[in-house]
């Protein structure tokens, strides 16, 4: 008696895959666009959609069931630097350069 094997074929996939997502108003200090997704429909395209957020310098924020779950940004190329990272964050009150306690507090000479 004679078996016969299935053999699988793969299914074919179209080669650019159009992403349904909705555009909401951009955040204050977004420069792109800020875009919703369905958490499947991520699962699906994740790839691609790092792609674009990557190339597109825009922010996708993840939902499962309409609820925000995740966001997913560009990554930043150009980090700011440590020095003046916080200039014009922060005021200076008082005298900052003589010392809190009078010299005579000190214990430092006995």
């Amino acid at each position: 008696m004679k078996t016969r094997i299935k053999t699988q074929t793969k299914a074919r996939v179209p080669a650019k895959t159009k992403l349904n997502v909705r555009t909401l108003v951009p955040e204050k200090g977004n420069a792109g666009k800020t875009r919703t997704m369905p958490a499947g429909q991520f699962k699906t395209h994740c790839l691609a959609v790092i792609d674009e957020v990557h190339n597109r310098r825009e922010e996708v924020i993840i939902t499962k069931y309409g609820k925000p779950m995740a966001r997913l940004i560009p990554l930043n190329e150009n980090p700011e630097s440590i020095f003046g990272f916080m200039r014009g964050r922060m005021r200076i009150l008082g005298d900052i350069i003589s010392p809190v306690d009078p010299p005579e507090a000190w214990d430092s000479e006995k």
